[in-house]
């Protein structure tokens, strides 16, 4: 990125020479994305956020949908704040009809509950390829193929999944796909909506003409250069770099059962999920606590503070977990550089911060 922050300082959309090696950087950055998820370059919007390609998604594709009759919208109760808030929008601004699908214990959407919740008036289903708090993936190409039976498009929200698990557009049967790029290793302030161009999107942004007219203003050119050589490392590391994360996954997992006998439980499915991602309740805790005294350690607990007490996840609790379940519930996550002892300290961080049983 430093040359473009220094000595190529051209606006992409000007003609002079300093211009046009700025556009070819922003070129060679969507070809970069593209290949990261098997779409074409034509394809790629450019955003400054993973939220804004979510909208772009819902908004760009629900209004032009209106006029054609097709005024409803399906997601799920454990989405992307920046996916419910944009439905809440589209509800309260253009009397669209929202319907939010419930999941099982594991945080997954039945194929079953989208078939019966489908009508000819659906214009779009949005699903996250997998959740952010505890991992789950949800079956996307399943989910695909029946918005297509009834002539709706398909969303998918793949921040999470991203350089993490292998993500093809083809496969998935993904209409519109979110790619962020510091969920990759690529800088803030970077993503993409993969958005076929034979999809007439509303844009967010009106002015120029930048990305074929679907998102106006002059490009980051920097930070689209991050993202495009983030996105070329992550998929050479996707061969390898899966299987790694989920041994030291269950190595955690392990280590923290020995250390509290009986007082473990996974939430998110077992199976289906990240190789990166572990939440996990310890019983008898409130998990903002612990944290709080393990100053060593980055983790989250997904939980918000209000007024001095605690609420737990809205994600665990539509999930049906137990408030007390879910106030004990960390969140856990594995990296590029994370090692056998990483897992290790991290496992003696919360022994020590974790009060004995009858404490």
């Amino acid at each position: 990125m430093l040359p473009y922050l220094t000595a190529h300082f051209g606006n992409p959309s000007s003609g002079h020479p300093y211009g046009r090696l700025a556009a070819a950087a922003v070129a060679t950055a969507r070809d970069q994305v593209a290949g990261l998820i098997g779409a074409g370059p034509a394809d790629i919007v450019f955003t400054g956020s993973g939220s804004e390609a979510n909208t772009l998604a819902l908004r760009g594709t629900l209004l032009p949908a209106l006029r054609q009759g097709r005024d409803h919208l399906v997601t799920q109760t454990t989405e992307h704040p920046s996916v419910l808030e944009t439905c809440r929008a589209l509800e309260r601004l253009h009397g669209v009809r929202v319907t939010r699908l419930p999941v099982d214990r594991h945080g997954r959407v039945g194929p079953e509950d989208l078939r019966a919740a489908v009508t000819d008036r659906t214009a779009l289903v949005s699903v996250q390829h997998a959740n952010g708090e505890t991992g789950t993936l949800q079956p996307v190409a399943e989910l695909a193929a029946i918005a297509h039976q009834a002539g709706a498009l398909l969303h998918t929200d793949a921040s999470q999944t991203i350089g993490r698990i292998p993500v093809d557009v083809t496969a998935l049967g993904a209409d519109l796909l979110t790619v962020t790029g510091h969920k990759c290793y690529g800088p803030k302030g970077a993503a993409a909506l993969y958005a076929p161009e034979r999809l007439a999107l509303e844009p967010l942004l009106c002015g120029g003409g930048q990305e074929s007219h679907r998102r106006a203003g002059t490009e980051n050119v920097p930070a689209l250069v991050g993202l495009g050589a983030a996105a070329v490392k992550a998929a050479g590391l996707l061969g390898t770099e899966p299987a790694r994360l989920a041994a030291l996954r269950d190595a955690l997992h392990d280590g923290l059962a020995r250390a509290f006998p009986g007082r473990i439980t996974l939430n998110g499915h077992p199976e289906h999920r990240l190789p990166n991602t572990l939440n996990l309740s310890i019983a008898g805790v409130i998990a903002a606590d612990v944290l709080a005294a393990a100053p060593g350690l980055a983790a989250s607990t997904a939980s918000a503070c209000h007024s001095g007490g605690h609420r737990p996840s809205d994600v665990l609790l539509a999930m049906g977990i137990g408030k007390q379940q879910a106030l004990a519930a960390f969140r856990l996550t594995l990296g590029r550089w994370s090692g056998t002892a990483d897992t290790g300290r991290a496992v003696q961080a919360l022994t020590k911060a974790v009060p004995r049983t009858g404490d």
